[in-house]
């Protein structure tokens, strides 16, 4: 697989930061599940804390413009709408906007939940749970979810297309 082709299949596992793939290619990992993931992963974790940092904000509020935002990625809308993040009450999508906000204005980026297997009443608690943690836990956290969300992609683009 050409540079082209790879960034084009893989440069989205990781939200809206298609460097992570630009960067791994060069190091030419074998196109396997377990050799792509780790490729990706440890671009992002050699990465600096600046770009660590917008690979963070380049992911979207849980539940805040779902359906109506047309920056979402696919992968993000189908995968906050498998955790029924898309038919919350009104009263659980506030408390996901007042979360939302909180979180951002404490941390300086959105809280992020590799929400496959989770369902709504789960994630609210687990964002409720986080929201106290410090910023250097929450960071660590919120890195190691994206690493979850790009896993969980990667297995779907290697069965799809096995």
């Amino acid at each position: 697989m050409n540079q082209t082709d790879f960034v084009a299949n893989f440069g989205g596992i990781y939200e809206h930061s298609p460097w992570v793939a630009e960067r791994a290619f060069d190091k030419e990992p074998t196109l396997t599940l377990e050799a792509v993931t780790m490729a990706l992963a440890r671009e992002v974790d050699n990465a600096s804390h600046n770009e660590q940092l917008a690979l963070l904000r380049a992911h979207p509020d849980l539940a805040g413009r779902l359906g109506i935002d047309e920056s979402l990625t696919d992968s993000s809308k189908s995968e906050q709408q498998g955790a029924g993040l898309d038919k919350c009450t009104r009263e659980e999508f506030e408390a996901f906007q007042v979360l939302n906000t909180a979180y951002k204005e404490k941390f300086g980026f959105p809280f992020i939940l590799a929400v496959k297997g989770w369902q709504r009443q789960g994630i609210l608690k687990e964002f409720q749970r986080r929201v106290d943690n410090d910023r250097d836990t929450e960071f660590n956290e919120a890195l190691a979810q994206v690493h979850r969300i790009a896993r969980f992609r990667l297995e779907d683009f290697f069965a799809s297309n096995s």
